[in-house]
């Protein structure tokens, strides 16, 4: 059967759509991560939906994940070329996002963003 989409925001959402994913490609902009550091730096994620969101993300070839042959074993996630890719998408949506929030400030909203920097993801 042929998989038919309408434009190709969709293949995009498909892909990085959801809650977890974005953050999770924003942090591994800084570098390969292993598991317990990606739950640390996303507190509110648990581990059971950050492997199911790293599973995606390996399925859909935007994340790399590498077993080192050590006891215990040690596990990193990586992007890509295909994640790295996603810079030129994550990063304006990160800059949207701040102007947003400023936005919603200048109108009397209390609201905080906890973190602002993006620049990792412009290293890789």
């Amino acid at each position: 059967m042929t998989t038919k989409y309408h434009m190709g925001i969709e293949v995009t959402l498909e892909a990085i759509g959801g809650k977890w994913k974005p953050l999770i490609l924003c942090h591994l902009g800084n570098g390969p991560q292993r598991p317990g550091e990606l739950c640390r730096l996303i507190p509110s994620i648990t581990q059971k939906m950050l492997t199911q969101q790293l599973r995606e993300l390996e399925r859909d070839d935007i994340v790399r994940r590498t077993v080192y042959p050590q006891v215990p074993p040690k596990v990193e996630y990586s992007l890509t070329e295909m994640g790295k890719s996603l810079r030129c998408v994550l990063v304006p949506m990160s800059e949207w996002g701040e102007r947003r929030v400023e936005q919603r400030r200048e109108k009397g909203e209390d609201i905080v963003l906890l973190n602002a920097d993006h620049s990792g993801y412009l290293k890789y």
